[in-house]
């Protein structure tokens, strides 16, 4: 009997290697036997030898398939997994098309297991609720989460791409991943009571999941199979379940018997009045006051305010950049947070005052996801910049400045009606049916960017992007 021991539980390529020397030493599944490191070995032990370190240089294939299905079954819980999957490989070097046959055992078998993890991965990424450790800059989130299978390393980058912005740690009995902001990483086990219980925001996620609890769409059976009962008790909003169901009945009759709601009016109406308004009669003023008010698209429903344009009111120059950012929607004003901080500065050395620039957005609301107290910017889709150019095309309309810059993609698209390109027509005018129009790119590009080299590099394109514009508002001075 040959005695392979693993590293630890998920040591997928310490398998693979002693099972490709096992099959080229033409050693027999039979005659293997399997155990994971710090595991005491049992009474028959001395019967066990050491597999030889040295392969032979012959060689073998295996389907592509079957090293994808090995790495997720690899990850059950079942001990003899690396036994079963060891007979399957051996099995596949006679019968390379094994993996076929649906209705063999031992395939049938380790798609079992492989499903299972992956539905135990799933399980893992809904039912995980981060509860908040500390306050302000020295939060952390910690969630506790009891898994069937060894999902943890595999499951963690989801987090990490989701809560990318948050420090967090998944607790575990097993293994336990933490995110600090670029890394995931590993520390063993704990135990339950090291995972806090409640945090400031528990009733505030308890009076959501009650206000999005549908009881007219409820299916007790189908929610308990997608939602076990042995998840609820690491979740939140528990103590409301049984309770939500048992007045479920009573709430959908109450909501059977309540009279009819007039229905919403289609957006569009605002939209289409506001379009066809006479832009002859507009003013700044008017326009910010009516767009306080605008439902043309859903952005409005999560922003703080419209965030509306201001300037002189007859500037030379309409700057158009993509929408408000945080710090914008809680101001109400435009490019007041750290790109309109670089627009500033480059708009100086670029030779033009800001106080004499009209500066607004395509699309006048923020959008954004939340990622645990950050609000993460989204780019505007192309029907909610439709939605919201007559803002622009009034704007426009009531300064008639002689140069518009479009400052990103999504205010190129506003002011030119399509999608335009920035680097093909940056560095030079482009003709408007009224004036001129300057494409570059928008300031918070230039804070993104990572490398200290390349952001000094494209910041003294955009300052030379908008000397263009200083240019040409000297020669339009000098011609009036």
């Amino acid at each position: 009997m040959h005695l392979i021991t693993l590293d630890n539980e998920t040591d997928f390529e310490g398998w693979r290697k002693a099972a490709r020397t096992l099959a080229l030493h033409d050693i027999r599944p039979v005659d293997v036997r399997w155990v994971v490191g710090g595991h005491e070995p049992d009474l028959f032990a001395s019967e066990d030898t050491v597999l030889p370190l040295d392969a032979p240089q012959a060689t073998f294939n295996v389907p592509a398939k079957f090293v994808e299905l090995a790495q997720v079954a690899i990850l059950h819980r079942d001990p003899q997994r690396f036994a079963i999957l060891y007979r399957l490989l051996w099995r596949l070097r006679a019968n390379h098309d094994l993996l076929e046959i649906a209705t063999d055992p031992d395939v049938a078998e380790v798609t079992a297991m492989a499903k299972a993890v992956r539905r135990d991965e799933h399980k893992m990424h809904a039912f995980v609720r981060f509860r908040e450790v500390g306050r302000e800059r020295d939060s952390h989130y910690v969630a506790w989460f009891e898994p069937e299978h060894h999902i943890v390393e595999l499951a963690a980058p989801f987090f990490a791409h989701r809560f990318a912005d948050m420090p967090w740690s998944i607790l575990t009995p097993e293994i336990c991943a933490h995110w600090d902001g670029h890394a995931v990483s590993f520390t063993p086990g704990v135990g339950k009571a090291l995972a806090p219980t409640e945090d400031r925001l528990e009733d505030t996620w308890r009076s959501y999941y009650a206000s999005i609890f549908n009881p007219a769409r409820l299916k007790v059976k189908a929610m308990e199979k997608e939602m076990p009962k042995k998840y609820w008790r690491n979740l939140p909003e528990a103590s409301m379940i049984r309770p939500l169901i048992a007045e479920a009945a009573r709430t959908t009759g109450a909501m059977i018997a309540k009279a009819p709601t007039e229905p919403h009016k289609p957006q569009k109406r605002l939209e289409s009045s506001m379009t066809h308004k006479s832009a002859a009669a507009d003013d700044i003023a008017t326009l910010r006051e009516e767009a306080a008010h605008c439902r043309a698209c859903p952005l409005w429903k999560d922003a703080t305010q419209t965030v509306f344009g201001e300037g002189p009111k007859h500037a030379q120059v309409l700057l158009v950049g993509e929408q408000p950012g945080d710090k914008e929607d809680l101001a109400g004003k435009p490019f007041v947070g750290p790109a309109g901080q670089m627009l500033d500065r480059a708009l100086q050395e670029a030779g033009i005052d800001r106080s004499k620039v009209y500066v607004t957005n395509a699309v006048k609301h923020f959008k954004f996801v939340p990622r645990g107290k950050i609000r993460l910017h989204q780019k505007p889709t192309t029907p909610e910049i439709k939605a919201c150019r007559p803002w622009y095309e009034r704007e426009l309309a009531a300064i008639k400045p002689d140069l518009v810059v479009a400052l990103g993609a999504t205010a190129a698209q506003c002011v030119f009606g399509k999608i335009t390109p920035i680097n093909k027509n940056r560095g030079h005018l482009v003709d408007l049916d009224e004036g001129k129009a300057l494409v570059t790119v928008h300031p918070s590009y230039l804070l993104r960017l990572p490398d200290a080299d390349a952001k000094a590099r494209e910041y003294q394109r955009f300052v030379e992007d908008l000397k263009i514009a200083a240019d040409f508002l000297r020669k339009s001075r000098r011609a009036a």
